[in-house]
């Protein structure tokens, strides 16, 4: 973990002090969302979800398929997500495949959860057509199209 210099600890409490932050809001304001939903007409769902200077896009595939032979009672999901190198500098090279592989895990974890699935976003035993024998795979995909903070905010606002 990278701590922070002095300056920088000057810089924030200097920020919350004068109730502003560096773009210019007050602590307390939100950045502008917008969400725009039907985007991808081949998906089965999709949305673009721009948040301040954020600018991403989801979309869900639904296919019927067979379900884990050690989860019979559960359907499937595959999350996917791209860091566009057009999006901030440092996604070009590796740094954007190590993100996108980060945001991957992360959103699987908060949509899916543990092994019990409790609390999670997307509950997989509703995806089963025929226990045993028949369920829904998604196959979940986003892409940054821009970045400036809050990437799983806006990722997530756009699968859901």
């Amino acid at each position: 973990m990278v701590g922070l210099s002095v300056g920088e600890k000057h810089f924030i409490h200097g920020g919350i002090a004068q109730d502003l932050r560096s773009d210019g809001r007050k602590r307390l304001t939100y950045r502008p969302i917008s969400v725009e939903t039907g985007v991808i007409a081949q998906a089965n769902g999709s949305a673009r979800v721009k948040l301040g200077g954020t600018d991403v896009i989801a979309s869900v595939k639904a296919e019927l398929g067979r379900p884990n032979l050690l989860y019979p009672d559960k359907g499937k999901v595959s999350i996917y997500i791209d860091c566009s190198p057009t999006a901030a500098p440092v996604f070009e090279g590796r740094g954007g495949e190590e993100l996108s592989a980060e945001l991957s895990v992360a959103l699987q974890r908060c949509l899916l959860g543990g092994k019990s699935g409790a609390g999670t976003g997307i509950n997989l035993s509703s995806l089963v057509v025929v226990e045993g024998k028949m369920c829904w795979d998604l196959y979940i995909d986003g892409l940054v199209v821009s970045s400036d903070g809050n990437l799983l905010d806006a990722l997530g606002a756009a699968i859901k």
